[in-house]
This record gives structure tokens, sequence and C-alpha cells, in this order.
């Protein structure tokens, strides 16, 4: 017979194992009796834990999610990966987040037997963040609109445009995203019709939200439409071009703000000016062949006339 604190703990794991258990799978698991599961669930309860009875056939216990924090049951991965992801917090993107995610990790460390203590602090020794080059978020804004997609509501905020442009725009907020770099929501824009992405480091939410909506199938995977959007279309030139290298070293050395890899090693990408375009592409160190636009070429030969004049020491013909 398992001691009654241990017991609870198994307990405690196999409710958060799956979302239903019969009284009966439960004393099987424990080598109980059901009255002993049933005493078992009041206690937990009476630890803040919010533990749901269902009866019928199909009756038993389902744990819920309770106003307050009880304790965690971490196994050893689990434990592992939350502290990774408190460390990668601490280095991140969303602002004032740093100190909050530290005091989290000491908290969480205090907790841990230690051999899992001895793991997580290998990793931390071994490994450096680099701060975070994308602007930072106020989180605020970032779980407001978290909120908002999750409610399907409607939103009103101030927003700056890449320009530098101004103005208030009503939205139907359908994701985040986060690039590793920066925030980013896609959302239906009322106004525009249309969907749009924006950066949300450039939101100034107001208050209060806007009615309930019904959601809408975006045009495409989110993911490719923001990658779209921030590589291509946000540029004033826009192109395209097929890069010859396996796919694999493609993805791998293309960040997401280079624009969309498409599987046939197709690039959809953009810049500033076509002689932009033309020393990004030229700096990727693989053959490529431009599809569009033709002036793309253009660029790309004045450029390689200005670099073989370097290589032979002359002046560049354009100079």
């Amino acid at each position: 017979m398992l001691e009654t604190s241990v017991r609870l703990l198994r307990l405690l794991s196999l409710l958060q194992a799956r979302p239903g258990w019969s009284g009966a799978e439960l004393a099987d698991r424990l080598s109980v009796t059901t009255r002993t599961v049933r005493s078992d669930i009041e206690r937990l309860r009476g630890l803040g834990y919010q533990i749901h009875s269902m009866t019928g056939t199909a009756g038993g216990y389902r744990l819920g999610a309770g106003a307050a924090v009880p304790p965690l049951l971490l196994d050893d991965d689990e434990a592992v990966a939350v502290a990774v992801g408190l460390h990668t917090a601490a280095s991140g993107s969303v602002a004032g987040i740093e100190e909050t995610s530290l005091r989290a990790i000491a908290k969480l460390q205090r907790m841990l037997p230690p051999r899992l203590r001895r793991r997580i602090e290998a990793l931390r020794a071994a490994t450096v963040s680099l701060p975070g080059r994308g602007p930072a978020i106020d989180p605020a804004t970032l779980t407001a609109v978290a909120a908002a997609v999750r409610d399907r509501e409607r939103l009103r905020f101030d927003y700056q445009g890449h320009d530098g442009g101004g103005g208030v725009r009503t939205v139907e907020p359908h994701r985040l995203v986060h690039t590793g770099h920066r925030w980013y929501l896609l959302a239906w824009d009322a106004d525009r019709a249309d969907w749009r992405t924006f950066r949300a480091d450039r939101i100034r939410l107001r208050t209060p939200n806007g009615p309930r909506f019904t959601p809408r199938r975006p045009p495409e995977d989110v993911a490719a439409h923001i990658v779209r959007g921030v590589g291509s279309r946000a540029w004033r030139y826009q192109a395209r071009v097929r890069l010859h290298a396996p796919l694999e070293r493609l993805a791998e050395m293309l960040p997401p703000t280079a624009g969309l890899l498409h599987e046939d090693g197709v690039l959809e990408t953009g810049g500033p000016s076509l002689h932009d375009l033309a020393g990004f592409l030229g700096s990727l160190g693989v053959p490529f062949t431009v599809i569009d636009p033709p002036e793309l070429r253009d660029a790309l030969l004045a450029l390689a006339d200005r670099c073989a004049a370097a290589a032979r020491g002359e002046e560049p013909p354009d100079a």
C-alpha cells in the first residue's frame, strides 16, 4: 500500500495524463479501493485542485482548471523543458519579462531534485543567449491581443506603418506569430476588407474591444502568410528567384524575414531597391535564376560589373 502523500501525487499525475478516468480505473492503477480513491479526490480538492465528478455509465473524474495555482507535478523532461523556456524568455523580445523569468527559474530550481538541478545548470552554463534583435513588445499588449483572438473580439488600435504613417485600424484578430525576433498579428482589416499583417510592437490598443465576430478562413497557412508579408509584400520592390541548392540547406540559411521559400526552391523576397535585392541575392552564395522582375537582371549585371572592376583593381564603370 502506498503512503498517502505518495499516492496523492500518483493520483494527481494520472488525472493530468488524460481528460477523464473512471473510479475503477484509478483504483486499479493505485492498487486501492474505489472508496479510497473518493477519499483521495477530496484531499486533492482541499489542496486547491478542481476535480469534476461525472455520473452515469461514462462517469468518473476529470481535472479542471482552478482559480488558484496549486503545486505543479512535472516529470523530469517537463521540468527541464520549462527551465529551458524560462531561460529563453529571459533574453527574448517581450519587454519587462526578463526579471520575471529569472525569478521563476530560481523558484523552479529550488524545488527540483539534485539530479535535475545539475542538468539544468549544465545547460545554462554551456549556453550563451544573445539578446533579441527585434524591438521589445509590452506583455500587456501581447496578452490583450491574445485574449481578443481567443474571445473572437474586434480590436481597435493606433498603428504606425513601416513608412512612418499612422492611423486607426479596426480588425478581426486571427493569430499571433513569433518569428524569433518580432511578434506579428494576422488579422482581417475591416476597413480594407482584406487580410493584413501588423507588427505587434507598433500596436497601441484602444479600449474597450469591439463586438464579437465569426472567424474567417485565412487565405493560406498562417505562418506562410506572415513570412510572405514580412519578406516580400512589405517592400517596394518584390522578386521571385529560383535558388539552385538543396532545400534543407536553404531552409537553414534563410531567416523568416528573407521571404517565403517554396518546396521547389522558389524564393519570394523583396527589398527597398533593386540594388539591395541584387546585393542580398549575391550574398547567399548559391546559384540562382531570376524569374521576375526582368529589371532585377539589369541590377545584377550592374553589380557584377562593379565587382569585376573592383577585383581587377580598376575604377568601377559607373564611377
